[in-house]
């Protein structure tokens, strides 16, 4: 019979009053209500601490059975090659949807955003990240170990990617060409990893603009009983 896993003391949870959760949840609900998607960044220098501090941030996200099925590939601005590279082949991918792949419905959807095949701040920014997903991972003697709830855990992992790197002060955009096997081979990762979303992220250009656009109200997106 197998034996329960020891346990650990539960670390650094602190009890808060109600009132003051109140009050933290609705300060936090500002501040992200402030978080917008960027496409007009700044090149200035955004330091690698924080990268890395928001990449274990991530890191610390619940996963199927504690098996951690992602990986963070960090892209700087030291590399200008292989950021030209991969600009070059997202927007290849991105012309190709454009022009043949999506429907007429999914362009129309997109049409408010303005977005087109032109990604220049995949060279712009300070930082790239490469999210992977890990739909199982290799043990000692080479065989698979299966991942449970892959795809909902490495979701989970890139929202507090994001929500970390937003605290930072930096902007951050989630761009998905579609297919992403080239990050696999730019960024040199195994055949059984499978990109996730690339995010970008920096301060945003001075004269930067986004959409007009608005967030669902509570009550279209909850229900409470």
């Amino acid at each position: 019979m197998n034996q329960p896993p020891p346990k650990t003391k539960l670390l650094d949870f602190k009890a808060i009053a109600p009132a003051e959760g109140v009050l933290r949840a609705e300060a936090f609900c500002a501040n992200m209500a402030a978080r917008r998607s960027v496409r007009d960044f700044s090149d200035r220098p955004v330091p690698r601490a924080i990268i890395e501090a928001a990449i274990r941030t991530a890191g610390s996200a619940p996963s199927g059975a504690n098996l951690q099925p992602w990986h963070f590939a960090a892209v700087g601005k030291a590399d200008t090659q292989l950021r030209r590279r991969l600009r070059q082949a997202a927007e290849e991918e991105e012309r190709e949807f454009y022009t043949k792949r999506a429907t007429p419905q999914w362009l129309a959807a997109l049409a408010p955003l303005g977005t087109d095949s032109d990604k220049p701040f995949l060279e712009i920014a300070p930082w790239l990240i490469a999210v992977f997903m890990q739909p199982h991972g290799i043990s000692a003697d080479g065989s698979p170990i299966k991942h449970y709830y892959a795809s909902e855990s490495v979701g989970i992992a890139t929202g507090f990617l994001i929500v970390a790197l937003h605290q930072a002060g930096l902007a951050v955009l989630t761009h998905t060409p579609s297919p992403m096997g080239f990050l696999n081979a730019l960024l040199g990762r195994p055949a059984h990893e499978r990109a996730f979303v690339l995010l970008v992220a920096g301060y945003p250009a001075p004269a930067a603009r986004v959409p007009d656009i608005a967030r669902q109200p509570l009550d279209v997106i909850a229900s409470f009983r």
